[in-house]
Protein backbone atom coordinates (compact mmCIF):
# COMPACT_ATOMS: atom_id res chain seq x y z
CA UNK A 1 0.00 0.00 0.00
CA UNK A 2 1.36 3.43 -1.00
CA UNK A 3 1.01 6.18 1.54
CA UNK A 4 -0.17 9.46 0.03
CA UNK A 5 1.52 12.65 1.11
CA UNK A 6 -0.73 15.44 2.25
CA UNK A 7 -0.08 19.00 1.21
CA UNK A 8 0.70 20.77 4.46
CA UNK A 9 1.67 24.27 5.39
CA UNK A 10 3.75 23.14 8.34
CA UNK A 11 3.71 20.25 10.77
CA UNK A 12 4.84 19.31 14.24
CA UNK A 13 8.16 18.11 12.86
CA UNK A 14 8.91 21.60 11.62
CA UNK A 15 8.54 23.81 14.69
CA UNK A 16 10.43 26.64 13.00
CA UNK A 17 7.59 27.30 10.56
CA UNK A 18 5.05 27.22 13.38
CA UNK A 19 7.22 29.79 15.20
CA UNK A 20 7.20 32.02 12.09
CA UNK A 21 3.39 31.90 12.03
CA UNK A 22 3.32 32.78 15.75
CA UNK A 23 5.64 35.73 15.10
CA UNK A 24 3.25 37.04 12.44
CA UNK A 25 0.28 36.65 14.77
CA UNK A 26 2.19 38.46 17.52
CA UNK A 27 2.67 41.51 15.28
CA UNK A 28 -1.02 41.63 14.30
CA UNK A 29 -2.35 40.29 17.61
CA UNK A 30 -5.31 41.67 19.45
CA UNK A 31 -8.72 43.02 18.76
CA UNK A 32 -7.54 46.42 17.52
CA UNK A 33 -4.04 46.28 16.02
CA UNK A 34 -5.01 45.08 12.55
CA UNK A 35 -7.85 47.61 12.39
CA UNK A 36 -5.52 50.45 13.39
CA UNK A 37 -3.01 49.25 10.77
CA UNK A 38 -5.73 49.28 8.09
CA UNK A 39 -6.93 52.75 9.14
CA UNK A 40 -3.41 54.16 8.78
CA UNK A 41 -2.85 52.19 5.57
CA UNK A 42 -6.02 53.83 4.17
CA UNK A 43 -4.61 57.31 4.75
CA UNK A 44 -5.87 58.21 8.21
CA UNK A 45 -2.74 59.68 9.78
CA UNK A 46 -4.05 61.81 12.63
CA UNK A 47 -5.14 60.39 15.98
CA UNK A 48 -8.79 61.43 15.70
CA UNK A 49 -9.01 60.22 12.08
CA UNK A 50 -7.73 56.81 13.15
CA UNK A 51 -10.15 56.70 16.11
CA UNK A 52 -13.05 57.64 13.83
CA UNK A 53 -12.18 54.83 11.40
CA UNK A 54 -11.83 52.09 14.01
CA UNK A 55 -15.36 51.50 15.33
CA UNK A 56 -15.78 51.27 19.11
CA UNK A 57 -12.11 51.78 20.02
CA UNK A 58 -11.57 53.96 23.07
CA UNK A 59 -8.98 56.75 23.08
CA UNK A 60 -7.05 54.91 25.81
CA UNK A 61 -6.94 51.69 23.80
CA UNK A 62 -5.95 53.51 20.60
CA UNK A 63 -3.15 55.26 22.46
CA UNK A 64 -1.92 51.92 23.83
CA UNK A 65 -2.03 50.25 20.39
CA UNK A 66 -0.21 53.14 18.72
CA UNK A 67 2.55 53.01 21.35
CA UNK A 68 2.97 49.23 20.89
CA UNK A 69 2.99 49.57 17.11
CA UNK A 70 5.62 52.29 17.36
CA UNK A 71 7.68 50.14 19.71
CA UNK A 72 7.51 47.27 17.20
CA UNK A 73 8.60 49.63 14.40
CA UNK A 74 5.33 49.30 12.48
CA UNK A 75 4.49 53.00 12.59
CA UNK A 76 6.28 56.31 12.91
CA UNK A 77 4.95 59.07 15.13
CA UNK A 78 5.95 62.54 13.98
CA UNK A 79 5.14 65.69 15.86
CA UNK A 80 5.03 69.25 14.57
CA UNK A 81 6.65 71.42 17.28
CA UNK A 82 4.28 74.32 16.65
CA UNK A 83 1.28 74.91 18.86
CA UNK A 84 -1.22 73.32 18.58
CA UNK A 85 0.74 70.15 18.13
CA UNK A 86 0.07 68.25 14.95
CA UNK A 87 0.84 64.54 15.47
CA UNK A 88 0.92 62.23 12.47
CA UNK A 89 1.17 58.45 12.35
CA UNK A 90 2.51 56.73 9.26
CA UNK A 91 3.41 53.17 8.42
CA UNK A 92 7.11 52.39 8.26
CA UNK A 93 8.83 50.87 5.23
CA UNK A 94 9.28 47.79 7.45
CA UNK A 95 5.50 47.39 7.79
CA UNK A 96 5.03 47.55 4.01
CA UNK A 97 5.78 43.83 3.89
CA UNK A 98 2.47 43.31 5.72
CA UNK A 99 0.39 44.91 2.93
CA UNK A 100 0.01 41.75 0.82
CA UNK A 101 -0.90 39.68 3.89
CA UNK A 102 -3.54 42.19 5.01
CA UNK A 103 -4.95 42.47 1.48
CA UNK A 104 -5.20 38.65 1.27
CA UNK A 105 -6.94 38.56 4.66
CA UNK A 106 -9.50 41.11 3.47
CA UNK A 107 -10.06 39.23 0.21
CA UNK A 108 -10.48 35.93 2.09
CA UNK A 109 -12.96 37.56 4.47
CA UNK A 110 -15.00 38.95 1.56
CA UNK A 111 -15.05 35.57 -0.17
CA UNK A 112 -16.06 33.64 2.95
CA UNK A 113 -18.31 36.19 4.64
CA UNK A 114 -21.41 34.02 4.22
CA UNK A 115 -19.70 31.09 5.97
CA UNK A 116 -18.37 33.02 8.97
CA UNK A 117 -20.70 33.23 11.94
Amino acid sequence: MVKQEQNTICNIKNQTEIKYAQDTLYVLNGKWRLLVFIAIYNGNHRYRQIAKNVPNITFAMLSKELKLMELNKLILRSEDPDFPKDVMYTLTPYSESLYPLVEHMIAWGKEHRDHIK
